[in-house]
């Protein structure tokens, strides 16, 4: 059973001493770290320190927001920790997964961050219903202006095929298909 470390600071003009310390002194036999914010997602340090635990090791924190970039990254860690049979001890805010109260505290987490990706997800939902309701038009805007209808139904009348028309008026076969409608349209020239 190894006991691995890992520290974290956002930027290089930090020091990572007082981590580094800490962990050494709860017990740490090997350290690994990162200089990077914490929005960052390569963190070789973290990958490093990850790859090496195995069922029965520990891994520890100075604080929960030196693992995760977010509420939801720190709980997928700690499940994927869990799941593979790693202890997670958070020295700052005093967790400990062997612990029935440090499990308890991680499930917490679980929840609220469960909670925020609702929250988000509803104040997403209400965003865009009062945007439909002004009138706003949600979504990609359109390519079929008026001018390329026009350009568009006058080369159809010419007798130009769909590939003909996207490509003068520049857009799909599939939007020339959509507005003007396949049946009135000239099929492919065969040589």
């Amino acid at each position: 059973m190894t006991t691995i470390g890992y520290a974290r600071v956002s930027t290089a003009g930090q020091s990572l001493d007082l981590q580094v310390d800490a962990l050494t002194a709860a017990g740490a036999q090997q350290i690994h770290t990162d200089v990077a914010s914490g929005a960052i997602t390569a963190r070789p340090g973290l990958d490093a320190a990850l790859a090496s635990l195995t069922s029965g090791d520990t891994l520890i924190i100075w604080r929960l927001d030196r693992l995760g970039r977010s509420l939801a990254h720190l709980v997928a860690t700690v499940d994927q920790l869990a799941a593979d049979g790693v202890t997670l001890r958070s020295l700052h805010e005093a967790i400990d997964t062997s612990t029935a109260t440090g499990r308890l505290t991680l499930t917490i987490f679980a929840a609220l961050a469960e909670f925020e990706r609702s929250l988000t997800a509803e104040r997403t939902a209400a965003g865009l219903a009062a945007a439909r309701a002004r009138g706003a038009r949600i979504g990609r805007p359109t390519v079929w202006t008026p001018e390329r209808d026009q350009a568009a139904r006058a080369m159809q009348e010419a007798g130009a095929t769909v590939t003909e028309i996207a490509r003068a008026i520049g857009v799909s076969r599939a939007s020339v298909y959509r507005h003007i409608g396949a049946q009135d349209i000239a099929q492919p020239r065969q040589s």
